[in-house]
């Protein structure tokens, strides 16, 4: 019974390890998430705000502001929504490659335990 004991107290710190690995490695992955664009930050709603405005204030002027100031206005609003369709592809490839790198981590985790099991137990 002494020796059982202490296997199953060995199989519980082995546990306990393994627990307290996980829910280090759930941190960090949950930081990398935040870091990545979990929720939008200050910076992205001011720079949507910032857009927002642009348009706005290029329709306006180009309603009441007539022919001379439409065309200028036109190219302002172009620019912008380009600039804001850039910089979101931009985001969007930054995902993607969060991703990617998740899913590759995942695949070279399932490789090395597939070994792993694949070895004789010794």
């Amino acid at each position: 019974m002494d020796e059982n004991d202490r296997k199953l107290e060995n199989e519980i710190n082995d546990l306990k390890q393994a627990l307290e690995s996980f829910e280090k490695e759930k941190e960090r992955v949950r930081t990398i998430i935040g870091g990545i664009g979990g929720v939008p930050r200050f910076r992205t709603k001011l720079v949507n705000a910032i857009f927002i405005v642009i348009i706005i204030v290029s329709v306006v002027v180009s309603i009441i502001g007539g022919d001379k100031w439409r065309l200028l206005m036109i190219e302002l609003t172009t620019v912008a929504l380009s600039v804001k369709i850039i910089y979101l592809i931009h985001c969007m490839m930054r995902v993607n490659h969060f991703k990617f790198w998740i899913l590759s981590a995942i695949e070279w985790r399932i490789n090395e335990m597939m070994t792993h099991m694949k070895q004789p137990e010794k």
